[in-house]
């Protein structure tokens, strides 16, 4: 069953990434996860006492102003975009789904920020990308009528923002969103990227959820102690793998003149 209002409590999800390159070559691979769901505006009012994980402050784990959006405070940046949009109704809470950095390091190759309304519906999804080269491009995903996205809808974006040096500039992003309130909860982010030749890559990020603790906090710690060097790690090893099948390359273009793209 589909989740439309949802209770302002900090969430840790734990699940699996999934990867497949359709063509030229078929390249897939999956691994085990965990990431965050934080309601900023339920935090900004009552601020996360946690030993593990610290919100701007030093701790084993930590999310960082810097590490999103353009360094300003993470609430005051995703109003600010919203509203540059025209996106003025979207007053309920605001969930960021990310991973967060462990040990002082963090890549992020995509984090999620869902805004929604105040009766709780679904006004916006921005995606916030990370590449390699340390830039980073937003997609914005919104009715352009003002109308609520749904959950499991499927939305598309026209790519415009280098990732891999194995795939172009070329086709579009089409993005779903589960998130469900069976009696344990669970969220699912599916990316798929087609080309003008058809689909070319299927990525999905999905996990059951719980509160998130200091007790499942170690549990991920001590579950994925590296994870987050992990992700970066992973990514260069996939590049060897295409690289030995002989997958073209192409080299990193400009970023986008603008820093979200709708």
């Amino acid at each position: 069953m589909p989740v439309t209002t949802a209770p302002s409590t900090p969430l840790i999800g734990f699940g699996q990434v999934r990867h497949a390159r359709l063509r030229p070559a078929v390249n897939r691979f999956s691994y085990g996860a965990y990431f965050l769901r934080l309601p900023l505006r339920a935090l900004a009012k009552s601020p996360l006492r946690s030993r593990m994980l610290g919100i701007n402050r030093a701790a084993p784990m930590a999310v960082l102003d810097r590490d999103h959006g353009d360094g300003r405070p993470l609430l005051e940046w995703i109003d600010a975009l919203l509203a540059d949009h025209g996106i003025a109704d979207a007053g309920g809470e605001i969930w960021l789904h990310t991973f967060p950095r462990v040990f002082g390091y963090v890549f992020n190759p995509v984090s999620f920020w869902f805004a929604h309304r105040s009766d709780g519906a679904l006004r916006a999804v921005v995606c916030e990308v990370n590449n390699t080269f340390g830039e980073r491009h937003c997609y914005l995903l919104a009715h352009d009528d003002g109308s609520p996205l749904a959950w499991g809808e499927e939305v598309s974006a026209r790519k415009v923002f280098h990732v891999s040096p194995f795939c172009a500039i070329d086709g579009h992003y089409r993005f779903r969103f589960l998130l469900t309130d069976d009696a344990v909860p669970r969220f699912v982010g599916r990316i798929d990227h087609d080309t003008s030749d058809g689909p070319l890559l299927q990525t999905a990020l999905s996990g059951a959820l719980e509160p998130l603790t200091d007790r499942a906090l170690l549990r991920a710690l001590l579950g994925y102690p590296a994870f987050t060097l992990g992700v970066i790690a992973r990514i260069h090893w996939q590049a060897l793998r295409l690289a030995a099948k002989r997958v073209p390359f192409f080299s990193k273009p400009a970023p986008p003149a603008h820093p979200v793209t709708r």
